[in-house]
């Protein structure tokens, strides 16, 4: 094997295969990626048995062959080349790669391609075409709220199904680690199949929101009841599916909040922000209480001392004190765009919904905590 090709160029696609590789692995093959030179193109495989990836590049191709190679030694060698390289890759034994650029050379050692696993590319039962930059706002809007607990693993991705509902297609996208939930609804034009609920796990989500980041155009998503598959540009990420029950959210969103605040959600966060200063990971709670067109935000912690702080609303429902998590408040309130947003209270011990005006697909509820 032997080829050429830009630093730049190979960067690119090594950082999107190797952060799929695992830093510790118990099978070495799982340490490498794989090189296959053909056809004037170099496709980088990797993968952790969980997720692979595929990623296809132009390069100019000398002599064709396969190895695989310790994926984040090479990443980090190619990162450290100067930005205008050229590199020459050679493997003429399949037990030593060479790389050359400038008056730099490495040699490293290889496994062969016959070890590594094969990646299976295949047409699945349903079929989704969707714009990039919309899916990827589908996913930044509900991954933070996965759960990162492993003993309840159902809650370790996102969950979503597709289903017909007032005759048009909708496509809900949940997340949820117990405490909060996010949702958000995506009208589809398109007449595709129902999709009964599938949860993609957090790792996926994560890799393939990098993917997104960086491409503008449709995408393709082929999935079935175990794996789902991204046709992203020239990259082809598969995931197996969280083999779960997804709680039924519908009954956590709730429907008899009567109490309406509005508030600037700038405001808001910085006074969130400020008050939270002196919490704890072992006391995070912030207590708010609702008064009329105010609201009264503190935290108290035995060692440092206490904060709080007033801050304009729209309000004139009842008097209500309730705690939560200052940090999930925060998060809640970051992922919302608008400048005034709307928070739904039932009683102080009853989650709290949020919601914006822009985007009435989206519904944030958070838990209280005992204050």
């Amino acid at each position: 094997m032997k080829f050429t090709v830009e630093k730049n160029t190979l960067l690119k696609s090594l950082s999107h295969v190797q952060s799929i590789v695992e830093k510790k692995n118990t099978l070495p093959i799982l340490s490498n990626i794989l090189l296959d030179a053909k056809e004037n193109s170099l496709i980088l495989s990797a993968t952790d048995m969980d997720i692979s990836i595929t990623e296809k590049l132009n390069c100019n191709i000398i002599e064709e062959g396969s190895i695989t190679v310790s994926a984040h030694t090479l990443y980090d060698i190619i990162r450290k080349l100067p930005d205008t390289s050229e590199i020459e890759i050679i493997s003429n034994d399949g037990k030593i790669i060479s790389l050359r650029s400038g008056k730099s050379k490495f040699s490293l050692g290889c496994l062969p391609k016959k070890d590594f696993p094969i990646i299976e590319i295949s047409d699945l039962e349903i079929e989704i075409n969707i714009d990039s930059h919309k899916f990827l706002r589908l996913m930044d809007k509900t991954r933070f709220a996965i759960s990162n607990e492993e003993t309840r693993y159902f809650l370790n991705g996102i969950y979503f199904h597709k289903k017909k509902e007032d005759h048009s297609n909708l496509l809900s996208v949940v997340a949820t680690d117990g405490h909060r939930l996010a949702k958000i609804d995506f009208n589809f034009n398109e007449d595709s199949e129902e999709i009964s609920g599938v949860i993609v796990p957090k790792k996926t989500v994560n890799e393939l929101c990098k993917l997104l980041a960086e491409y503008d155009g449709s995408i393709k998503i082929n999935l079935d009841s175990n794996k789902i598959v991204f046709f992203i540009n020239e990259s082809i990420l598969i995931s197996k599916l969280i083999d779960g029950n997804f709680p039924d959210y519908d009954r956590v969103i709730p429907n008899d909040n009567n109490h309406i605040l509005k508030i600037n959600r700038h405001d808001f966060s910085m006074a969130v922000d400020r008050v939270s200063t002196i919490t704890t990971d072992k006391s995070p709670i912030i207590k708010f209480k609702l008064l009329n067109n105010v609201m009264n935000l503190s935290s108290v912690n035995s060692d440092s001392g206490t904060a709080t702080e007033d801050i304009t609303t729209i309000y004139s429902g009842n008097e209500i004190e309730i705690g939560f998590n200052s940090k999930y408040i925060l998060e809640m309130i970051n992922n919302l765009e608008d400048d005034e947003i709307t928070l739904s209270f039932k009683d102080s011990s009853s989650p709290v919904m949020a919601t914006e005006e822009s985007n009435p697909n989206l519904i944030y509820v958070l838990m209280p905590m005992r204050v």
